[in-house]
């Protein structure tokens, strides 16, 4: 019940920590409450909505009501399980663009600008893409391959983008996120590969590396420094103790609320709990962003959407076509196309992000229609709205109290009507006239900035990106909660590593960013000098400043 390193959660970031940090000899012992990810409904790609749908791996967070929502409590889905929620996630692959890092280190995260970060994201990348690319990574643990994109709406998607002005890119994880493109995702050989596929097993098989199956209640501290983590297993509760240190991996979520339990966070809220302060740090809990986003649906003119699987027959046979061949659509997430835009001249870099999808569906796996669709989730990247994560009670067994404060800001409202618009701008375009018949949703006589402004408030939907409530900073900074080099300010042996640290939402899905936070915290943890930074430069578009496209 001891080890070098003891690391709260088997995430993104978990994972890729306890592979390094292994690798280099260390014993490691991995804290994880979740059971086994083994089993259809998490590996089959094609199966994304279910397990993010079930309690048996998925945390089953709610936010508070939320005020600028009509008061709507939204899900937000969390990994409990091993991979965290790599393993319930909808496995798509996106860095964020270079000038996100950059302002990360404006913000005081130094060494964390996009050059200091590509070589991290090359480190843990085995791209399968079309050709080498000096951006890109080819012998890393996680594989990062595309979908086959046979059907023509993939197509017409990314024609109809082109048709509008926009750009197209053949690599948006690569110099040039601007435009409509090929999606990428993790998956290999017809499998999600998450993180426990990647990194795990691979640790596991080292043989200081091990797994312990528990909830992590506290950190325990005495004098000053992290020496353990108190756990209950069962109805038992015991302590783990770190040798050198303890690394919270825990998410977004789970990451302030076991720092807040453990005497580390606003002084005036701990006390309200009775939890003792070791750490007066009042960014613990705050600076909580996300992405929200919308379903612009479409219905089809012809049968050529995957509504034609949708079927228990259809079903039964991709589900065996997966299990015994490893072959057909159940080997893809179906987002297979993509788009990255800016909204506006004068944005220097992309801010609004396409899912595309060839059918009318929802997360929760319900079909918008009975019959053939197809859809662009659509949601602005760069937010201004800002949440917290508090304590409900010192009981760990209880969830925190989540409040996202979505669209609490008018320019939200402003840049979540433009992607509407916008969409439909897409969908109008002659490439797609042989196949869009009638708007599902909004619907076409949703015309006017109120008409839209209340089915964004009533049909809003978190992405699942929640992130920032423990930022990265520089130790005078009195809202940063770690430090350049992750380690939690004001207590030793202690560190942080996930999307909690991000002192700003990456431009698009958050698990590759994620995962290189774990990645790059390794080579802090043991002491390395960090890789060459990259000279490689990012293209901008040179019409920024005067148009959007």
């Amino acid at each position: 019940m001891e080890a070098d390193f003891v690391i709260v959660g088997s995430g993104s970031a978990g994972s890729a920590l306890a592979y390094r940090l292994g690798e280099a000899g260390h014993s490691v012992l991995v804290l994880e409450y979740g059971g086994s990810d083994w089993g259809p409904f998490i590996q089959m790609p094609a199966a994304l909505s279910y397990p993010m749908n079930m309690a048996r791996y998925d945390w089953g967070f709610r936010s508070e009501p939320e005020p600028h929502l009509g008061g709507r409590r939204l899900a937000c889905p969390r990994g409990k399980v091993l991979g965290g929620s790599s393993s319930i996630n909808g496995m798509v692959y996106v860095r964020g663009h270079p000038r996100d890092f950059d302002a990360w280190a404006e913000m005081g995260a130094d060494g964390w600008a996009g050059a200091d970060v590509a070589p991290y994201f090359k480190r843990m990348e085995n791209w399968h893409g079309p050709a080498p690319s000096a951006w890109r990574g080819s012998d890393g643990p996680l594989h990062v391959t595309r979908g086959p994109r046979r059907n023509p709406l993939y197509h017409v998607f990314v024609e109809a983008g082109a048709q509008a002005g926009f750009e197209t890119t053949e690599d948006y994880n690569g110099e040039k996120q601007e435009g409509f493109g090929p999606m990428e995702q993790t998956v290999w050989r017809g499998r999600r590969w998450s993180v426990a596929n990647a990194y795990l097993r691979p640790a596991l098989k080292l043989s200081k590396v091990s797994v312990l199956h528990c909830l992590a209640e506290r950190v325990v501290i005495r004098d000053g420094r992290a020496v353990g983590v108190e756990v209950l297993r069962g109805s038992a509760r015991e302590t783990v103790t770190a040798r050198r240190e303890v690394i919270i991996s825990a998410s977004a979520i789970n990451t302030p609320k076991l720092l807040m339990l453990s005497g580390i966070g606003p002084a005036a809220h701990l006390a309200e709990h009775g939890v003792a302060v070791v750490a007066d740090r009042p960014g613990v809990g705050a600076n909580l962003q996300d992405h929200l986003e919308l379903y612009i649906q479409m219905a089809s003119k012809k049968p050529v959407t995957l509504y034609r699987h949708y079927n228990w027959p259809s079903q039964l046979t991709i589900g065996a076509q997966w299990l015994f061949l490893k072959m057909g659509l159940g080997t893809s997430n179906q987002f297979e196309s993509a788009g990255f835009v800016r909204s506006a001249a004068g944005i220097e870099y992309p801010d609004i992000q396409f899912h595309f999808l060839p059918l009318a569906v929802r997360y929760d796996g319900k079909a918008a229609l009975k019959g053939h669709g197809f859809q662009a989730h659509v949601g602005p990247m760069r937010s201004r709205s800002r949440g917290s994560i508090r304590l409900n009670g010192a009981d760990p067994a209880e969830p925190p109290a989540i409040r996202f404060n979505y669209m609490s800001e008018p320019e939200d409202w402003t840049e979540f009507r433009h992607c509407i618009r916008l969409t439909r701008e897409i969908f109008s375009q002659p490439a797609f006239e042989p196949y869009a018949r009638e708007e599902i949703q909004p619907g076409a006589g949703l015309v006017s900035d109120d008409d839209l402004d209340g089915f964004i408030r009533e049909h809003a939907e978190s992405a699942f990106h929640p992130c920032g409530t423990a930022r990265i900073g520089r130790r005078d900074d009195p809202m940063a909660v770690v430090d350049p080099e992750c380690r939690v300010i004001g207590v030793e042996s202690l560190r942080v590593a996930d999307s909690s640290i991000f002192p700003v939402i990456t431009n698009g899905n958050l698990n590759a960013p994620s995962i290189m936070v774990g990645e790059k915290a390794a080579d802090h943890i043991l002491g390395r000098t960090p890789l060459a930074a990259s000279n490689a430069q990012p293209w901008i578009n040179p019409r920024w400043q005067v148009s959007d496209r």
